[in-house]
């Protein structure tokens, strides 16, 4: 039997040591795509990111002899700097680079270390401390998803689930217990016959010799190294896993207000709640509702591509997510999460409605509400608030679980997104505060 692993690593790198270089420059790695993601946009999400960090950050810590070190006492004849006690600055050391942004006497210094990540490094990295927040579990869901676990060995299976180890060692205690002649022995068996017959010395012995080693040889045969019944496959069980079920609604405002410009921030940032969710959590639910002056439930298609457009009644969409959670999503059972973008323009006779409704019938049932006002890209907030944000403001407070952030540039799209949804989220109130923007 032979057993051969064709599997192969990327083309023009080794994949070993590219996780390990992650893995040891992970600090200085999220610090930079942390920087980097300000300036990107949803359109970029398919492509990787070339960034830089500190060539000094690169060193592996080495353990060294000093040629000094540790609490010396000295006496120092003539001082009349110093007393007893007094703490000495440390000397600049002359022979430390400078960086690479940064001068040093001598004019010398060392540029930073650039390198690109692949689109699913820089999404993993990017993503890695967001969650949606006080995810709880709530009731289980009743088809349960299922996990492989280790679950012994068997005779038969994948070659993908080839156990090496396994096999080897039975292997070894087989041709052990049945005593299978070792090379070693067979080469110094065949030395002393090819002596013996260059010197024609002792005949008797030689033919001994000789019909030991096809004794031996024969047996090998019979005793191969491995042998089918060595083999052994890792098995695996798939054990039921309890998952916790959440949902998500996406409201979106397309009224007649709404400028391309806006819509446009809108669909980037419900693109990237998508690619977050799906990446983060296996089952949870989106709901798409869009609205006007009316509101409806929609597929994926038509929420991110339909042109319709009309007036605007907000809360004919809260409407819309009550009726949907009490058909679908029982509370009792479901974490329910709601991400509403709209440019703030209200009817205003439908304000009040939309506040009662946002106090009394979404806010009691949502796990967490996030509101994103859209902007046109060189308008100045001018310090006026929107109808809609001063709706919705009352409700960001402090430890509460309503958030508001306003948006008008796609570079701020991805910054706005961390802020909603890192793991140590910050003050709502300082979100809701004094009209502000990302």
């Amino acid at each position: 039997m032979n057993i051969i692993d064709r599997r192969l690593n990327p083309k023009g790198k080794s994949l070993a040591n590219r996780q390990r270089f992650l893995r040891r420059a992970r600090a200085q790695i999220v610090k930079a795509v942390r920087e980097a993601s300000g300036a990107r946009s949803i359109q970029d999400i398919d492509n990787g990111e070339k960034i830089s960090i500190p060539a000094d950050g690169l060193r592996e810590p080495t353990f060294h002899r000093a040629a000094k070190g540790g609490i010396r006492d000295y006496v120092v004849p003539g001082n009349k700097d110093f007393v007893e006690g007094d703490r000495i600055k440390k000397p600049e050391d002359e022979d430390a680079d400078g960086g690479g942004n940064e001068g040093s006497p001598d004019g010398e210094g060392q540029d930073d270390f650039a390198f690109v990540l692949s689109r699913d490094e820089f999404l993993d990295i990017f993503l890695d401390d967001l969650e949606l927040p006080d995810l709880v579990k709530k009731k289980m869901k009743q088809t349960e998803s299922t996990t492989p676990m280790r679950a012994g060995y068997s005779v038969t299976g994948s070659p993908a689930n080839l156990n090496i180890v396994r096999t080897m060692r039975n292997s070894l205690s087989r041709r052990i217990a049945l005593k299978r002649p070792k090379p070693a022995e067979l080469r110094e068996l065949e030395d002393e016959i090819r002596a013996l017959e260059e010197s024609g010395d002792d005949p008797e012995r030689l033919s001994a010799l000789r019909l030991e080693f096809d004794r031996l040889i024969a047996k090998s045969k019979r005793v191969p190294y491995i042998d089918p019944l060595d083999v052994r496959y890792s098995r695996f069980e798939h054990v039921p896993r309890p998952v916790t079920q959440a949902v998500m609604f996406c409201l979106m405002d397309v009224s007649g207000s709404m400028t391309e410009h806006m819509k446009d921030l809108a669909k980037r940032f419900f693109m990237l709640l998508f690619l977050f969710l799906n990446r983060r959590y296996r089952h949870v639910e989106v709901v798409f509702i869009r609205h006007t002056h009316e509101a409806e439930e929609v597929d994926e298609e038509t929420f991110f591509y339909s042109t319709e457009t009309g007036g605007t009644v907000v809360s004919t969409a809260l409407v819309e997510m009550e009726k949907v959670i009490k058909d679908r999503y029982p509370v009792a059972d479901w974490n329910i999460y709601c991400a509403q973008a709209s440019d703030g323009d209200n009817t205003s006779s439908d304000n009040a409605k939309t506040a009662g409704l946002l106090e009394t019938a979404i806010l009691p049932l949502c796990q967490y509400f996030a509101y994103i006002e859209v902007g046109a890209e060189y308008k100045d907030w001018l310090g006026r608030d929107s109808d809609l944000w001063r709706t919705y403001k009352e409700f960001a407070k402090p430890g509460g679980n309503f958030a508001m952030r306003r948006v008008r540039v796609r570079s701020q799209i991805f910054p706005v997104f961390r802020d909603l949804f890192a793991k140590e989220r910050h003050d709502n109130a300082a979100w809701a505060g004094g009209g502000g923007e990302a």
